[in-house]
């Protein structure tokens, strides 16, 4: 009997491996005394560099791990995804830098774990198969459970580390469980292979496990992207963890499970749409209302964009009951946009925040446009946007995925999209009403170490960011449509 040994192609899976590499490096440097203290903007160039190398990967060709099972593949999604990640971890560790310091967190291991849940995000990217899709939502999800909990003389930090362990790992549980009900529906794992038994056989006569097993992938994702009713951890989740950390989490981490989801319903189960669409429209509408109607009676700043990033998991889901390329380019651009967006609104808060930081309120933000009027304008862009005002790239973002709606045939959906985006027009301003219409009795909080270069410089990149792509859409539109064509 011969053994026929796969062939393997590493570069299908170089983004990883360069990330990887990377994680494994910080935590090397962090041993040598001398220049510790550089591992900062030593990931930083890292980051860049990757970032170039990976872009220059682009059209590349859809290429598999392994000529026996893809598991693994790069294609232009992955790239765009992971290009995402990227630009997401690089603007957090900015961000950090300052933070860190002052909270007792600079260490290598804090860097090497941004780093390597990135890598995780982008595994799950690439992932086209149930398995290596699972691995790599632990990578992340394990770093993570670190990183929220990384200020260990924070209770609030502790405890939200194990609020985010405890239900994560229910969370998996669920996944891992769904994953048994297909392979057995199927007899496979790979998303190709189920694609074909789907396309052959449609629910065939094993369709409770097929349709249990779609369920409960739903259900443990549904925990990652902070979709209703598995949302309960996150406005605390967001509120403990060391504010740099919330605003990786309510970015990449929810990026990674839309791309995740992306893969699953809008490709493997796409010939299963009439079974899942209504659902999944009955909790996107869920998710947007009760995000947005928690939101308006928020003072805490963390708290109030943490319900925020629920209503705009609801936009999302919207998009995703609708098939074609235009609905799947509208959540991928989306999450680009959402990701600079969040990231200034929490890194606002990471560069005021003093050390021992406290609960950042409504009125600790008064009086900020005569006190820091560059910090104050980047808040009021990014709230600006979050409202979807014209012309930031907010605006463009849900044009589009409304539209996408529209377009499928989803009119109603949309106008319900529409009408709770309206909402949250009342607690976006609110903040830059505080900002520049009130005066505070109290010095807002702030320490000369947390206003950093490299901080205000993040802020400032993502502002610009904001703006640019508002007025200049059409190319990033373009390359998010080109992205999606291999889910066609």
């Amino acid at each position: 009997m011969s053994i026929t040994l796969p062939v393997i192609d590493l570069n299908a899976i170089l983004p990883q491996l360069i990330l990887v590499v990377i994680a494994a490096l910080i935590l090397i440097i962090g041993l040598i005394e001398q220049i510790k203290r550089f591992i900062p903007f030593i990931s930083m160039i890292l980051l860049a560099i990757a970032f170039i190398l990976i872009s220059g990967m682009w059209e590349s060709g859809p290429r598999s791990f392994s000529d026996l099972s893809a598991m693994m593949v790069l294609d232009d999604f992955s790239i765009f995804a992971t290009l995402i990640f990227i630009a997401g971890a690089l603007l957090t560790i900015m961000i950090s830098i300052a933070y860190a310091e002052s909270h007792a967190i600079n260490r290598s291991e804090y860097y090497a774990l941004i780093i390597f849940a990135l890598a995780g995000m982008s595994m799950m990217s690439a992932s086209v198969d149930l398995f290596t899709f699972f691995l790599s939502l632990e990578i992340l999800s394990i770093s993570l459970y670190i990183l929220i909990g990384f200020e260990q003389e924070d209770l609030r930090s502790n405890e939200g580390a194990l609020k985010y362990f405890l239900l994560g790992a229910f969370a998996s549980g669920f996944i891992l469980y769904g994953i048994a009900l297909i392979y057995g529906a199927t007899g496979s794992t790979a998303y190709g292979d189920i694609i074909g038994v789907i396309s052959a056989n449609g629910l065939g006569d094993n369709s409770l496990l097929l349709l249990g097993g779609m369920g409960m992938i739903l259900i443990g994702m549904g925990f990652k992207i902070s979709m209703v009713p598995f949302h309960a951890w996150t406005p605390d989740v967001y509120q403990g963890a060391p504010t740099p950390i919330s605003a990786y989490m309510s970015t990449g981490s929810k990026a990674a499970g839309f791309i995740v989801l992306l893969r699953l319903f809008s490709f493997v189960f796409d010939d299963l749409r009439a079974e899942w669409a209504p659902l999944i429209a009955f909790l996107a509408i869920l998710t947007m209302a009760i995000g947005n109607l928690i939101a308006l009676v928020q003072t805490d700043l963390k708290r109030l964009l943490a319900y925020s990033s629920i209503a705009h998991a609801g936009y999302m889901l919207l998009a995703l009951v609708v098939s074609g390329q235009t609905a799947n380019a509208s959540i991928l651009f989306y999450l680009m946009v959402y990701t600079a967006m969040n990231l200034a609104g929490f890194g606002v808060i990471a560069v005021l925040a003093a050390k021992g930081e406290r609960s950042f309120t409504l009125e600790d933000m008064a009086g900020l446009g005569s006190r820091h009027p560059v910090i104050a304008l980047v808040m009021a862009i990014a709230m600006f946007s979050l409202a979807g005002i014209p012309p930031t790239a907010g605006f463009i973002a849900k044009f589009y995925l409304f539209s996408a709606v529209i377009m499928g045939g989803y009119g109603e959906l949309a106008l319900m999209g529409i009408l709770l985006s309206g909402v949250s027009l009342y607690y976006y301003l609110r903040v830059v009403v505080w900002m520049y219409m009130r005066e505070s009795s109290q010095p807002v909080i702030e320490s000369q170490a947390a206003l950093s270069f490299t901080g205000v410089a993040a802020l400032c990149l993502s502002a610009l960011a904001i703006i640019i792509i508002g007025l200049f859409p059409s190319d990033l539109l373009l390359l998010a449509q080109q992205a999606v064509l291999i889910l066609q």
